[in-house]
């Protein structure tokens, strides 16, 4: 059993940047590959971003790519998305899962979600 807990939405102005974060505990942290994906009113939810186990390989969506950065640091069970130069699309709740990198297909812990809204 793993809970994750997302923190660090927040009300940002185009352009502007935002960090989640998000906190694992329960089984190791370490053993799982950890996505963030996220859905906008009346949308459906897509991915964002993925890391591999020891974040040697990252995936992100073609939408992201060049502005937002996922990192972990499994010491402190935290994974974290770095989003800069944001968009009023990037609106949405932002969610944090396990994931298989190879699809992004997500697995079975999510967190509860951290609404992040980008105003023009």
């Amino acid at each position: 059993q793993v809970q994750l807990v997302e923190s660090g939405g927040g009300l940002v102005q185009a352009g502007g940047s935002l960090r989640l974060s998000c906190a694992a505990s329960g089984r190791s942290f370490g053993n799982y590959e950890m996505g963030w994906f996220r859905q906008a009113p009346g949308k459906e939810r897509e991915s964002v971003s993925g890391i591999s186990r020891y974040g040697t390989t990252t995936k992100y969506a073609d939408s992201v790519k060049g502005r937002f950065t996922i990192s972990r640091d499994n010491a402190k069970n935290t994974v974290y998305l770095q989003m800069n130069r944001l968009k009023p699309e990037d609106t949405g709740v932002y969610y944090c899962a396990t994931v298989s990198i190879l699809t992004m297909r997500p697995g079975d812990y999510w967190g509860q979600g951290t609404q992040v809204t980008v105003s023009s």
